[in-house]
């Protein structure tokens, strides 16, 4: 994975660290772009911290902010950060198959088979 991509990655992972940005990107998600005003009305916190926030997902680039009516500014998701950290997490994923399938075939060899019962001794 390029350098840029893998730096693209790390500040979505950061920026969904917060729950509070993951409350606000699922807010987006259900019911498309919004206000911060909008959003404040459906979540419970301020306009101003959801504002703060809106700007740091706007920063990793998770939203863009729209002009819309009234000089009231419309924030809506943009998918590509987080393909871009799916395509990270689906990478290491696959880093981490071929070692651990080894590792069971490994175990899977060591392990003894089906014994079979012992027959009684006789005195």
């Amino acid at each position: 994975m390029p350098p840029d991509d893998e730096a693209i990655a790390e500040q979505v992972f950061v920026a969904l660290a917060d729950h509070t940005r993951r409350a606000i990107l699922a807010a987006l998600a259900a019911r498309g772009p919004a206000t911060a005003t909008d959003l404040a009305d459906r979540l419970p916190i301020t306009r101003q911290a959801i504002a703060k926030h809106l700007a740091l997902l706007a920063e990793v680039g998770l939203v863009t902010a729209e002009p819309g009516e009234r000089r009231r500014v419309r924030y809506r998701l943009r998918s590509a950060p987080m393909q871009v950290a799916q395509q990270f997490l689906a990478a290491l994923a696959r880093d981490w198959d071929g070692p651990l399938d080894a590792l069971r075939d490994h175990l899977d060899r060591r392990a003894p088979g089906p014994t079979t019962p012992r027959e009684p001794r006789t005195p």
